[in-house]
């Protein structure tokens, strides 16, 4: 019964940050929303001439990927484990509301199709990563970090990084080119 609660409580926060962004999109910088971004046709079809080398570009990733990743470890460390969880969750699900915006006023249901393919395939590994943390963070102490959790999000962290220095930028011209 708790567990069902506390996953409730989690899908909450998010949600409750997903709507946010999508009335802050709406309401505050819907006219910046509506010229820039990675919705703009220049810059998808910028995109599409790019020359993406993946060695350079998995760096540049690593950089991006590990602040959240370590941030969180960092609150591992401190009595601020569920803080941590509310405000990740919150800000992801209002970034996200933010960009499902975004790109919705910019190109419609295609924008829609275009941020669920650059989400792909990398997040089907960053996501379960999270959730093994983040569902850590939020129940401790009832459940405790062992070695098996901890092999599992490195591996997984890596391979999501691999997934999206390689293959998501062959995957994104796929689909710009077919919208």
């Amino acid at each position: 019964m708790k567990i069902q609660q506390s996953k409730k409580q989690l899908l909450l926060f998010y949600m409750a940050g997903f709507f946010a962004g999508i009335l802050y999109a709406n309401f505050t910088v819907k006219d910046y929303v509506a010229v820039t971004g990675i919705f703009n046709e220049y810059f998808l079809n910028e995109y599409m001439q790019m020359k993406i080398i993946p060695a350079d570009y998995i760096w540049y990733l690593f950089r991006i990927r590990a602040i959240p990743f370590l941030a969180l470890g960092i609150c591992a460390l401190t009595r601020l484990k569920k803080l941590a969880v509310i405000a990740f969750l919150t800000w992801t699900g209002f970034l996200g509301g933010i960009v499902s915006v975004t790109g919705l006023l910019r190109m419609g249901v295609k924008g829609v199709v275009l941020c669920v393919a650059g989400m792909m395939p990398h997040f089907l590994f960053y996501i379960p990563v999270y959730v093994v943390i983040l569902w850590y963070l939020y129940t401790y102490p009832s459940i405790r970090w062992n070695m098996t959790k901890t092999i599992f999000v490195l591996l997984a962290f890596a391979v999501g990084m691999i997934m999206e220095g390689y293959v998501n930028p062959v995957f994104m011209k796929i689909v710009i080119k077919t919208l």
